[in-house]
């Protein structure tokens, strides 16, 4: 039996917003709080990462995943290992697997990092991880300091309430190889992330969807730009004014398609609720939560509130 297909999927739509963050302030933010109010899922452009860093970074994802699996294998995701890090293969035809390849690791702070999980090959891996994780940080920072203006608060408010400078970050390579049975299988099935924000470079190739307005949207390739979407952290820090985006993936018959989202995760620490300055005349939406908690009751689908 193949993968349910939703029949109300939009075509190749332009309806996703693009954000001009080279615009003025005022403007930029009206952009993004909509965005992420309507949609949980936004375009940016002029970001400030230079292409050819862009370029660079996948470069050296696509020479990973082209070396012999021995290679790859070397940073390969330790079976006793209840952690997510290290090089996965999971190419299977069945609507209860996904049909992807990924590399998953920490990029940020550096005391929690473990370089067992970067690739020694190819060689400049780590130099270019490293100095993309640098620009990434700068624009998650400015995206969630206009978020928190966006309602009413201080720019430091949900960096704050995600640990401040304790706030992790993390890198994962998405693979996903032509597959000649495409409707038998997703990429990745439908979720929300449970992290704060994923910040996704892209190839060329289609796939990735969203669920807006009971329709999945097909989500357009935008030449130069990242896709930035918002997730669950978000969601509970902001009490529900920001959406948490349901997406998934689907993958080709001919082309292969990769993503390179880094993802913006709480302090482990860190307790994930409503910032208290959102509650002074509501109730709480959600009950707070220790984020290590969180994520563990998302993961084995166990009651969160």
């Amino acid at each position: 039996m193949g993968v349910q297909r939703d029949q109300h999927t939009s075509p190749l739509s332009e309806t996703i917003p693009i954000v001009d963050l080279s615009n003025p302030d005022e403007q930029v933010s009206h952009a993004v709080v909509k965005a992420s109010q309507d949609w949980g899922i936004f375009h940016v452009v002029n970001h400030g990462i230079s292409m050819d860093l862009i370029r660079r970074l996948k470069e050296v994802g696509t020479q990973f995943f082209e070396l012999p699996e021995t290679e790859k294998k070397a940073v390969a995701k330790l079976d006793t290992s209840q952690d997510f890090e290290g090089y996965t293969r999971n190419l299977k035809y069945t609507e209860d697997e996904v049909w992807a390849d990924n590399l998953f690791h920490r990029i940020w702070p550096p005391s929690c990092i473990n370089y067992n999980y970067w690739p020694k090959n190819p060689p400049q891996y780590r130099e270019v991880i490293e100095e993309y994780t640098e620009e990434t940080k700068k624009l998650s920072e400015r995206l969630l300091g206009v978020l928190s203006k966006g309602l009413g608060l201080r720019h430091e408010a949900l960096k704050e309430g995600l640990g401040g400078e304790k706030t992790e970050y993390l890198l994962r390579i998405n693979n996903f190889p032509p597959n000649p049975q495409p409707d038998a299988t997703l990429g990745l099935p439908e979720h929300t992330d449970i992290i704060a924000m994923a910040l996704i470079v892209t190839n060329e190739v289609p796939g990735l969807q969203v669920f807006n307005n009971d329709h999945w949207f097909d989500v357009q390739y935008v030449p130069s730009s990242i896709t930035v979407t918002i997730g669950d952290q978000i969601l509970r820090l902001s009490n529900g004014k920001y959406k948490n985006v349901l997406h998934r993936v689907t993958v080709d018959k001919e082309k292969q398609r990769m993503s390179w989202p880094v993802f913006v995760d709480a302090n482990p620490d860190a307790v994930i609720r409503p910032l208290p300055e959102l509650i002074t005349d509501c109730t709480p939406m959600f009950k707070p939560i220790i984020c290590e908690d969180f994520k563990f009751r998302r993961l084995f689908k166990l009651p969160v509130d």
